[in-house]
């Protein structure tokens, strides 16, 4: 080979050479560059808050609606105070960049796209309807939190891999009707019940425009959504006696009630000799007091309560010939719910042999099952918290949520705030404004960490 033929030859091997060089530094400095970026966004994600003035606001400005002189709200469900709230409601959401639509349950949910289509969507929220004279934190701070969260991530311009979707669950308050429908049957007799607002159901939801003859298309199944959050108020007075930040819910307590009946004979009063009588009230009052004995009698949480009790005829000289009360049982552990119940039939059947008197049980409505909280979820809740520098425990929920029935479609957990004294229900309720902004940072951030680990199996 001639010369310049090798000189030509090692001029190209050069090159590539220099080529294949350049090309690596600019693949590095890419590499280092998304590296880079990344880390800022995981960085930023991180030191992302809250608008708390903003959310505490809006807190403020839902309570109008339904306002009562004590000082709370009466915006019960199907009312024209509910409707109104709701109408404000879907104003915030629409403002927070969410698509805004009313399910044929009547249902409120507002959508945000994630960047992955092929991922479940992330639900959260809750409701906003009250009980009669209730509180203006139970429900709301759930809902309008999820409202914050959705619109701070629109400001930041933070994308989610997962969609979004916040929903204000209708009528939660008498009877968890909105997410009931969504997650299971409802049957044409549960329909036709009354609401504190004189309407059925069936007419509420028309009311709020939805349609009653099309529920079977809102359902939605186990494996639809990739979990659900919820935050709200404890409603109970542990967080704020322990001077605990934040409640990390391990799970729904279990609900089972009963209608007792009581059979004797109504006679007079004063001339039925006592060892003669078949006193109903009597009766009913043993074992009442065996309610009280019999859920305290095993160590646990388990609580039992008679909540109503009716005599009839009801006059102060006759003896009472029947009487009418309830008992309601609540625990995260089934098992133990049926046995505190068999136990307390069992009692039931000694009381009436003392004094010939009949007792009967007819399940008053149907049982809620307990609902426990996914372990990851609440891992997430609890990293957030330490994140935020604030205190957590985790603890049961003895109230009812939307959450327990979610629990039947995907991983559920819920976050608790305190609530001022341990009072809910009331117009005296109160959650400070400064938990408020922590419950809803750790709603967001909570959110964050399960967007970024998926679904939990």
């Amino acid at each position: 080979m001639r010369r310049g033929s090798k000189d030509a030859i090692l001029v190209v091997m050069n090159r590539r050479r220099f080529v294949q060089s350049a090309s690596l530094a600019a693949g590095a400095a890419v590499t280092a560059g998304a590296v880079q970026a990344a880390s800022g966004a995981a960085q930023s994600r991180a030191s992302l808050r809250v608008n708390g003035t903003r959310v505490n606001t809006h807190i403020k400005e839902l309570a109008a609606f339904g306002k009562n002189p004590q000082g709370g709200v009466s915006r019960v469900a199907y009312s024209e105070a509910d409707r109104q709230g709701r109408e404000y409601t879907m104003g915030l959401m629409r403002a927070a960049q969410l698509t805004v639509s009313v399910d044929v349950a009547g249902n409120i949910w507002g959508r945000r796209p994630g960047s992955d289509a092929a991922l479940k969507p992330i639900v959260f929220g809750s409701h906003i309807d009250s009980v009669p004279e209730g509180g203006n934190y139970d429900g709301d701070v759930g809902v309008l939190g999820s409202i914050e969260v959705a619109q701070s991530l629109a400001e930041a311009g933070a994308t989610t891999r997962h969609s979004l979707e916040v929903v204000v669950w209708q009528n939660e308050e008498g009877g968890l009707w909105g997410s009931h429908a969504v997650t299971g049957p409802v049957t044409a007799q549960e329909l036709a019940q009354m609401a504190w607002s004189g309407k059925s159901i069936r007419d509420g939801i028309a009311f709020l425009g939805g349609d009653p003859s099309k529920l079977d298309s809102v359902r939605r199944r186990q494996g639809d959504i990739a979990g659900y959050l919820e935050l709200h108020i404890e409603q109970g007075g542990t967080l704020d006696r322990e001077k605990v930040a934040i409640g990390i819910v391990e799970g729904i307590v279990g609900i089972a009630r009963w209608r007792v009946t009581v059979g004797g004979f109504a006679n007079h009063a004063g001339t039925t000799e006592m060892a003669g009588r078949r006193d109903a009230l009597l009766a009913s009052a043993r074992l009442i007091e065996a309610v009280n004995r019999i859920v305290t009698s095993r160590p646990g949480r388990q609580v039992g309560t008679v909540g109503r009790i009716q005599a009839f005829p009801g006059a102060a000289n006759v003896i009472p010939g029947r009487v009418e009360f309830s008992i309601e049982i609540r625990d995260l552990d089934a098992s133990n719910i049926d046995l505190l119940g068999t136990q307390i039939r069992e009692e039931a059947t000694r009381i009436g042999k003392l004094n010939d008197t009949t007792f009967s049980f007819i399940v008053d409505s149907a049982p809620h099952k307990p609902a426990l909280s996914h372990p990851a979820l609440r891992a997430h809740i609890a990293a957030a918290a330490r994140q935020l520098g604030l205190t957590a425990k985790v603890m049961p929920s003895g109230a009812g949520h939307d959450a327990q029935n979610a629990a039947l479609i995907g991983p559920m957990a819920m976050i608790f705030v305190p609530s001022v004294g341990g009072i809910s229900h009331s117009p005296r309720e109160f959650t400070t404004p400064e938990d408020v902004v922590s419950g809803t940072n750790v709603l967001l951030h909570t959110l964050l960490a399960f967007d970024a680990a998926g679904a939990p199996r």
